[in-house]
């Protein structure tokens, strides 16, 4: 049986609160991921891979980064909100979710964060500033996400933890430049590019999708 996702406001022991949406792993935890949403904000398949990834061992936190409520929403509101995002805001709001994270027990090095569209760029802003265990992007924007987001490639000489980049290959000369600047950091790092129709592509859990095991393997390699 699938882990079952559930979303509720959650308040840190220091005061601090933030609407997110978890699962938890039927057996052992292993560790913590945070997953850091699309433009549209939570969706079904936000809480696919939340409960996909809870399957695989990983406490799993979604925080809803819009101003606390990433209720899923349509294109022209979610462009809205992401313009309003500035780095500041969504580090505060990963940092609730490691907060939680620390609260079931697990340690920095444990925690993982992956994040889509949007959520890669804000996933590669988080393993510039902050020492956790691993950190994946998947498809998505790669010059500046909204006008408070720093620009990615400036982020990516600065990782502070082992990060992966999975990008379409129809964004492959900025992919080249990101991958440059990755090289330039002090961490391990990675940058594949597949076939895509558009500039983002799917990884979906139990679909044997190459993509997908390599973002697990990610997460096994590193999380300890």
């Amino acid at each position: 049986m699938s882990a079952t996702t559930r979303t509720e406001t959650v308040q840190l022991a220091d005061g601090r609160a933030l609407r997110m949406t978890f699962a938890q792993p039927h057996g052992v935890v292993r560790g913590g991921v945070v997953v850091l949403h699309e433009e549209r904000g939570i969706t079904q398949t936000m809480r696919a891979l939340v409960s996909g990834l809870a399957d695989e061992g990983w406490l799993t936190v979604a925080p809803h980064i819009y101003d606390g409520d990433s209720t899923e929403t349509d294109a022209a509101t979610a462009r809205d909100r992401a313009s309003a995002l500035s780095g500041d805001s969504v580090l505060a709001h990963t940092d609730i979710a490691f907060g939680w994270l620390a609260q079931h027990g697990i340690e920095a090095d444990r925690i993982g964060v992956i994040g889509f569209e949007l959520g890669g760029a804000v996933s590669l802003v988080v393993a510039a500033s902050r020492g956790i265990g691993a950190a994946v992007s998947v498809g998505g924007i790669l010059q500046q996400a909204s006008p408070g987001l720093p620009a990615l490639v400036d982020m990516a000489s600065e990782l502070r933890c082992p990060w992966l980049g999975l990008y379409g290959d129809k964004v492959a000369d900025e992919v080249a430049v990101l991958r440059e600047a990755a090289k330039r950091s002090e961490t391990a790092n990675d940058v594949v590019l597949y076939p895509a129709a558009d500039h983002r592509f799917d990884i979906y859990p139990d679909t044997g999708m190459e993509s997908w095991q390599r973002v697990l393997n990610w997460f096994d390699a590193h999380l300890r």
